[in-house]
């Protein structure tokens, strides 16, 4: 029978494919695992505690009040969402190690395929850093130290979001590695989550550049 057939060689359809997949996927994963569940938490955690503390602060200044200036309290903030992304890969990790390796994956093949989809997604991640600088990785928009112009340099001229995209692709280079059904669940959550993410940051960020254009104009 050709692969991704039914029985009698008719062929599957993406979703019934897609399905498949999963199944086979799940069929590997303790969704109940106490170290999957606490990866799925950070997983979801992060963003969502970035944006809310962001916004909040843009609405409040509060955090810039506290620490004497926005930059100080944009720092403060980056170095907190780097220790939640420790502490995410960690659980990330650790869930991998505690559930069982996808055998047709654990080659030296398909090592490397991940070790290249990892280094790919770590250029991304880099090359964002790079173009943005600390302040601009870190929500500095969101503290009132705005760009004066759009960052348009690799990998901005690639791709739109590639520090998202490029992370998720670390995550899923590492899984691959790991031959881990429940590293590609997890970096499926990863994405979801940042797609999530996406789509409140994007309008939001557009908005304070807005309101930044129209008060020059006012001036």
């Amino acid at each position: 029978m050709k692969p991704w057939c039914k029985a009698g060689g008719t062929p599957l359809t993406s979703v019934e494919v897609d399905s498949s997949a999963m199944t086979l996927l799940l069929g590997y994963v303790k969704l109940t695992d106490s170290t999957f569940a606490a990866a799925v938490l950070c997983i979801a955690f992060n963003p969502l505690f970035w944006n809310v503390v962001a916004r909040w602060e843009h609405k409040t200044r509060v955090l810039s009040r506290v620490c004497g200036s926005p930059y100080t309290a944009c720092y403060c903030l980056g170095a907190v969402i780097l220790l939640l992304n420790f502490i995410r890969s960690h659980c990330f990790t650790e869930a991998m190690r505690s559930q069982p390796k996808l055998e047709g994956l654990d080659c030296l093949y398909v090592y490397y395929a991940g070790l290249a989809v990892l280094g790919i997604g770590f250029l991304f991640v880099i090359s964002s850093f790079l173009a943005l600088g600390f302040i601009g990785t870190f929500l500095g928009d969101y503290f009132g130290i705005l760009k004066e112009e759009k960052v348009t340099s690799f990998p901005f001229n690639v791709m739109d979001n590639p520090m998202y995209w490029g992370s998720t692709a670390c995550y899923l280079g590492w899984s691959i590695m790991h031959a881990s059904p429940a590293g590609l669940l997890l970096t499926a959550v990863v994405a979801v989550s940042y797609m999530i993410a996406m789509l409140y940051e994007g309008p939001f960020t557009e908005e304070i550049y807005q309101q930044k254009q129209k008060a020059a104009k006012n001036k």
